[in-house]
């Protein structure tokens, strides 16, 4: 059983996680020979002040 851990930024509409949702599973049954029912997906929405790039908080970038 796969399990994607998909980790972004906070504010994604529900409709996208739907798509990617069904982007990923058909792309892991299609590819994988995964049954659709074993594909777990976990989104792990992050907010701006909790990510940091180049050393530097997300949420004091401009």
């Amino acid at each position: 059983m796969p399990v994607i851990t998909v980790d972004w930024l906070e504010g994604r509409a529900a409709q996208q996680k739907v798509q990617l949702a069904d982007a990923l599973t058909k792309a892991f049954v299609e590819i994988a020979h995964v049954p659709k029912d074993q594909v777990w997906i976990v989104f792990n929405d992050v907010r701006r002040s909790d990510w940091a790039m180049g050393g530097r908080l997300l949420s004091t970038q401009q």
